[in-house]
C-alpha cells in the first residue's frame, strides 16, 4: 500500500507555473465568441439603424410581422404605414425589416 502511495505522489504534478497560462484558453474562447457572434451582430444592427433613419414617405416596406405597406408619414419614434386603401397603421421604427423600394427608385 505504501508503494502505491509513493508512486502516486511522485507522479502528481507540482503546483506553480499558473498565472496567465491557466487563463489563456478562456481568453481565447471569449475572443473567438466576440469575432464569431458579437461583431457580426453589431454590424447588422448598425446597418438596420442606418436603413431605418434613411426611410422617408413613399418607401415600400415589409414589417417584422410580414405586412407590406407604404410609409405615408414619419414621426419621431414610429412610421404611419398605409397597408390598404383607406387603412393606415402606426408601427415602431424597429419593426421594419426590409425596404422593398424607396421613393427615389424608379
Amino acid at each position: 500500500m505504501d508503494q502505491i502511495i509513493n508512486i502516486l505522489a511522485q507522479a502528481a504534478p507540482t503546483g506553480g507555473g499558473g498565472g496567465l497560462g491557466q487563463f489563456l484558453p478562456i481568453i481565447i474562447m471569449f475572443a473567438a465568441m466576440y469575432f464569431l457572434l458579437i461583431a457580426p451582430q453589431r454590424k447588422k444592427q448598425k446597418a438596420h439603424k442606418k436603413m431605418v433613419t434613411e426611410l422617408s414617405s413613399g418607401a415600400e416596406i415589409v414589417t417584422s410581422g410580414g405586412i407590406y405597406g407604404t410609409i405615408t408619414n414619419v414621426k419621431e419614434d414610429r412610421f404611419v404605414v398605409r397597408i390598404a386603401e383607406g387603412t393606415k397603421i402606426e408601427i415602431t421604427k424597429g419593426s421594419v425589416t426590409t425596404v422593398v423600394s424607396s421613393e427615389g427608385d424608379a
